[in-house]
């Protein structure tokens, strides 16, 4: 990342920062799952981006495999109480003022948890969907997941009353046999239900594409924050901005795939270079 200094220390980048606001009225922000660390969901990736635990399930192999579908919902009905009764952190609430001070034209957001629009911010975008709604990939009759949970619960006890450690986006290290477990179809016509989120191997719809694509068409410049972007579909828009001339700024502690592209690399605690942020451009801590 020839040219660009890495800020560590939270003064210097709250510093840093709010002079990147000033100069850049109207951001697109992109933000991952650094974000949401601190209302206790575990994120994906190291420092180094790399992957924490194997990675999570692929669209194909969850549509195309009853074994799947048994093993995701069976960890899914252990691992989900993180996501259910996560509570907004601070970063969301800075976020969520500066929006409010102005500054924030566009957040997309990578999480599925929907602790930013819990936070007051109103200019999301989920790009990889939420994950308390689940979806018939058949008629797409949808409902809230936590009734789905409750039908499974019902019809597998053996497994509702299992422990295991939480993992990213209501999943949990859980290991056993599943061949028992018995997955809830949609009610309706018999398909395949699924949360309402972008697996990996899975493609954004192309209305929150054309959406993010226009709050980068108004920004003055891209921000992302707790995301090391080495999934495409944040990275695109970094690479985007790059290309159009736009500065791409990234608050993140570790390494991002947009590190070459960076004119502002800021690596300190989000919530605390946030706050320091605000507290610089006249907002409250």
């Amino acid at each position: 990342m020839p040219g660009v200094e890495t800020i560590d220390s939270i003064d210097a980048a709250g510093l840093a920062l709010a002079d990147f606001l000033r100069d850049h009225p109207r951001l697109l922000v992109i933000t991952g799952a650094g974000v949401s660390t601190d209302s206790g969901i575990p994120d994906y990736r190291d420092a180094a981006g790399r992957w924490k635990r194997p990675p999570p399930v692929q669209h194909g192999d969850f549509m195309g495999s009853l074994a799947v579908r048994r093993r995701y919902w069976a960890r899914a009905l252990v691992g989900f109480k993180a996501l259910r009764e996560a509570q907004v952190g601070g970063a969301h609430r800075a976020l969520a003022r500066l929006e409010a001070l102005g500054h924030v034209d566009t957040l997309v957001t990578q999480n599925v948890d929907r602790l930013h629009q819990r936070a007051g911010s109103r200019r999301v975008i989920d790009l990889h969907g939420r994950a308390d709604l689940v979806k018939c990939m058949q008629c797409g009759y949808s409902m809230m997941r936590h009734a789905l949970h409750d039908q499974l619960a019902r019809l597998n006890p053996a497994f509702a009353s299992l422990k295991a450690q939480h993992a990213p986006d209501g999943d949990a290290d859980l290991e056993t046999d599943f061949a028992d477990f018995k997955v809830h179809d949609c009610q309706r016509c018999g398909g395949i239900f699924k949360p309402d989120v972008v697996f990996y191997g899975d493609v954004v719809p192309a209305i929150r594409r054309q959406q993010a694509e226009e709050g980068l068409a108004r920004a003055d410049a891209v921000l992302a924050i707790g995301t090391s972007l080495m999934v495409f579909s944040g990275y695109r828009l970094c690479r985007q901005a790059h290309e159009r001339g736009m500065p791409v700024a990234a608050l993140n502690l570790g390494v991002t795939r947009a590190d070459p592209l960076l004119s502002l690399k800021l690596s300190a605690p989000l919530t605390a270079v946030l706050e320091d942020t605000l507290a610089r451009l006249g907002g409250s801590r």
